[in-house]
């Protein structure tokens, strides 16, 4: 059975693309990272959610970006804003580099266990603006993927699929509906804590798409 790897934070958009993955006919493996942040409950809504949809690998990767923060996910100095999106700046819970990083690692882990694709839930509709999760970053990294592996070499790069790129955060609750996603289970709140704060930027995209999509 062809395979794929599962960028899976533990939020919605990644638990939707993970069951992507597996409507789309791979094996998925999933790869989630404590990289410093201070939402480190998702780890927790990562394990659940593959749990839940029968991923029967799953790495837990440590990058502490932390170190050297730069990012309101990662420095405890610098306040999770809660004020609201604002579409017009990129926000300070961008982390400097994190999908690279993070990519980076998730080639490797395909081209070891001879994975075909790497599926990431990274949106860039109704989302804050984020560079790095954007088409033209995707196709980027797509063309290094096919330079910087044996398999690319060979001809047989390995394929970054982002299903949701498009989509708006309403059509992301929807599909996660249709394929089943545990939506429970997933994790979106920026700050940490046992309970999502309901005023962050990710909290308040993830509640409007909810409300908007009519479900429980």
């Amino acid at each position: 059975m062809k395979k794929a790897i599962i960028l899976l934070s533990g939020g919605l958009d990644s638990a939707t693309a993970a069951a992507q993955s597996i409507a789309d006919g791979y094996e998925a493996i999933a790869i989630s990272f404590r990289y410093g942040q201070r939402h480190e409950r998702e780890l927790l809504a990562a394990r659940q959610v593959a749990a839940a949809l029968n991923i029967k690998e799953h790495f837990i990767v440590d990058v502490n970006l932390a170190q050297w923060g730069g990012s309101a996910l990662t420095d405890a100095n610098i306040a999770v804003p809660t004020a609201g999106v604002q579409s017009d700046e990129i926000p300070i819970t961008y982390v400097p580099g994190r999908n690279t990083v993070f990519i980076a690692i998730a080639l490797s882990l395909a081209e070891s266990k001879g994975a075909e694709a790497i599926y990431l839930g990274i949106n860039a509709v109704d989302y804050s603006g984020y560079p790095d999760c954007r088409p033209e970053y995707l196709e980027a990294f797509q063309k290094l993927a096919a330079l910087s592996s044996k398999v690319g070499i060979e001809g047989n790069a390995i394929k970054l699929i982002a299903p949701l790129v498009m989509d708006s955060k309403v059509d992301i609750v929807r599909r996660a509906q249709r394929l089943g996603v545990p939506i429970d289970l997933t994790w979106s709140c920026y700050q940490g804590g046992e309970v999502p704060c309901g005023v962050c930027d990710s909290c308040r995209i993830r509640d409007k798409a909810i409300l908007e999509a009519a479900i429980a």
